[in-house]
């Protein structure tokens, strides 16, 4: 009996201990299958590895005088959860926020509501224009919010709770103009340009179009290693690091403080006489280096407004007009070279006035009887240069336009370039035609084009290329100059450079450029005054320039360029009393600044006369202001006779012509040239 309950007993223990041991191996075989479930499955753990990216700068425009013109930084953004705020410590945010960023509370509490002023809920952007050192400050705003518990965590719809907290997040690169207009629109400006996830500028005009393809961002460089538990990279040898390339930095032949006093200077002389635009160019005359390229019509490339758009183009090498008298030594200049006239040659000037078949007729200001070939230019006779320019052929005439660089590019290093236009060889071959164009009338040019054209009449008849960039410069210190798009020209030879040279000292000396005088040094150049036209018929409105040349003894030697859209003021239109002495204010600025050297005796002869500032500015105590000389006495000079030699004379045969009747007289066109300067 008792043995029977001791193996009833053992069968019920040794049931239970299977029971268990079933029960075991199924929870180890559910543990294993959970192991196995865990390591085949996809888990959302912290990488291992880390990197941090270091995105590359475009390169900055920096002056001759090492000022930076223009130049980039990073910017980054500010996000918080609307829905983590503590709106018990929103308050205290929004003032320590404001506090470290600079914007308003004011303006962040807005930004914290949506359309209809409920709370966001979701993120915020509270800045998308923070720059490096804002994004620092708030970066350690950001830990103090923490400690101060100024966010709280909330549940995700998973059922996790997150903590979310102030997040500054670098976005992209902004570019800078720190010193606003100067030297605008030459520089030009950049439009934003976003790949989704960073955003970078972009040139649109001047040099930071032109240059793009060197000083925009190359290559980005980064930092990769393994992580801690913290996230940040353990810096060891298994740790890759690459360095970022940079744009390359364009440094400029133009100093910012010559720059800024003729920018300055143009301001002034704009507001004096009443005009659209001044646009000026000082260079090197032998190696085409630009020590100043200003206009009065600049914009803060950082701000560009509705109104500024007009000022966008680079008037200097997009705007295309009728030249005027300007053009004349360049008509003297094919003619010298050809040998068909010397600087002697004496033309019948009819006292200024000249007809041309039976409606056509040319007019001067001044009435002379007749006048050598040299006072032509000095006195701007439009019947003179009309006869030089009958002594070429059309060909010839049309060819020597073009070998000074007419209807080409001038190679000027800025965006856009126009060439204008002159006229086609079936219509050079016509007298009338040839006429008009001889004197820059018919004909479309540019500023850049005849500021080149000039340099080679103070460059022994070679017309350099103007250079406004000097170098690029890349990370490693290594210089690099392109070659311009155009290079130099040698549309004459210097013996007939020499001639022009003298005959435009000439104009300066005694004709419509004496307000151009600086005594001590050798100064040179060639008004123009030229009617605009409109709708196929000139109006009263004018372009006035001066293209010449200042130079020292101690071989300082520039080309400088004036010219003036619509002086409305009364008789400013006049190139004499707008370019001449706008040109006169830069030289005695390139004197002031140590570019040109006058003579001793000359300087202290200068500081003699009376005190007169430039325009728009006062007289100081230690400075003695260069006067501008007043314009010389009109005079009724009856016509001047010279004893031509016949040979060198061209008679225009007059034939008796009946009376016509009386009628209208029609508006001049474009083509022709009456009432012409």
């Amino acid at each position: 009996m008792d043995q029977q309950i001791k193996n009833r007993a053992i069968q019920q223990r040794t049931g239970k201990i299977s029971v268990l041991f079933i029960l075991l191996v199924a929870a180890m075989g559910v543990f294993l299958l959970s192991v196995l479930s865990t390591i085949t499955s996809k888990r959302h753990i912290p990488r291992q590895n880390a990197i941090v990216h270091d995105r590359s700068f475009r390169g900055a425009i920096i002056s001759a005088d090492d000022y930076r013109l223009s130049t980039s930084h990073k910017t980054y953004k500010a996000v918080i959860r609307g829905a983590s705020l503590d709106p018990d410590k929103k308050t205290l945010f929004l003032k320590l926020f404001s506090i470290y960023s600079g914007i308003p509370e004011a303006t962040l509490a807005k930004r914290l509501k949506d359309k209809r002023g409920r709370e966001i809920k979701g993120n915020i952007v509270l800045s998308r224009t923070l720059n490096a050192k804002q994004a620092m400050q708030l970066k350690s705003l950001a830990y103090k919010l923490r400690q101060l518990k100024v966010f709280r965590s909330i549940k995700l719809s998973s059922g996790i709770e997150v903590l979310y907290g102030l997040d500054i997040v670098e976005i992209g690169e902004s570019r800078q103009f720190p010193l606003h207009d100067v030297l605008s629109p030459v520089l030009g400006y950049v439009r934003k340009k976003s790949d989704g996830h960073y955003t970078r500028p972009s040139g649109q005009k001047g040099l930071e179009r032109k240059y793009e393809k060197y000083i925009t961002s190359k290559k980005d460089g980064y930092f990769k290693g393994k992580r801690d538990v913290g996230g940040n990279i353990i810096h060891d040898k298994n740790s890759i690091e690459k360095q970022r390339v940079d744009g390359m930095d364009l440094h400029l032949n133009i100093p910012l403080a010559f720059q800024r006093r003729i920018e300055k200077m143009v301001d002034a002389m704009k507001q004096r006489i009443d005009a659209d635009e001044i646009i000026i160019g000082v260079m090197e005359s032998k190696t085409g280096k630009v020590l100043a390229l200003a206009s009065s019509e600049r914009y803060d490339p950082s701000h560009i407004r509705q109104k500024d758009i007009p000022k966008l183009d680079l008037k200097f090498a997009e705007y295309p007009y009728e030249a005027g008298s300007v053009l004349k030594p360049i008509t003297l200049a094919i003619a010298l070279e050809h040998k068909v006239v010397t600087p002697q040659t004496v033309f019948n000037t009819y006292n200024g006035k000249m007809k041309i078949g039976k409606r056509r007729t040319i007019t001067d200001d001044e009435k002379f009887a007749s006048l050598s070939a040299t006072d032509i230019i000095v006195h701007s006779s439009n019947v003179g240069i009309s006869q030089i320019s009958w002594r070429l052929s059309g060909k010839e005439f049309r060819d020597g336009l073009l070998s000074f660089g007419l209807s080409k590019p001038s190679g000027i290093d800025l965006s856009r370039e126009l060439t204008g236009r002159i006229k086609s060889l079936h219509l050079l071959n016509n007298q009338m035609h040839r006429a008009n164009s001889s004197y820059g009338y018919g004909m479309l040019v540019t500023f850049a084009q005849l500021w080149k054209a000039y340099s080679a009449f103070n460059n022994d008849g070679i017309a350099v290329t103007p250079r406004i960039v000097d170098y690029l410069e890349d990370a490693k210190g290594r210089h690099f100059i392109l070659s311009p798009s155009q290079g130099d020209l040698h549309p004459i030879g210097k013996r007939t450079a020499r001639q022009i040279h003298e005959i435009l000292k000439e104009v300066v000396a005694r004709g419509t450029g004496v307000k151009a005088q600086y005594p001590g040094l050798e100064i040179g150049g060639k008004t123009g005054t030229a009617h605009i036209a409109k709708h196929g018929h000139y109006v009263h409105e004018y372009h006035s320039s001066f293209y010449g040349f200042a130079n020292d003894k101690k071989g300082h030697r520039y080309t400088i360029g004036v010219l003036v859209i619509r002086a409305k003021k009364w008789h400013k239109y006049f190139a004499s009393q707008s370019a001449v002495p706008t040109f006169r204010n830069a030289v005695r600025i390139l004197v002031d600044q140590g570019y040109l050297i006058p003579e001793p005796v000359a300087q202290e002869e200068e500081r003699t006369h009376k005190e007169i500032p430039l325009y728009g500015e006062k007289p100081s105590d230690t400075e003695v202001a260069a006067p501008i000389l007043p314009p010389p006495p009109k005079e009724k000079h009856p016509p001047k006779v010279y004893k031509p030699k016949p040979q060198k004379v061209i008679q225009v045969p007059s034939r008796p012509k009946p009376k016509p009747k009386p009628r209208p007289r029609p508006r001049p066109t474009v083509d022709e040239a009456a009432d012409l300067f």
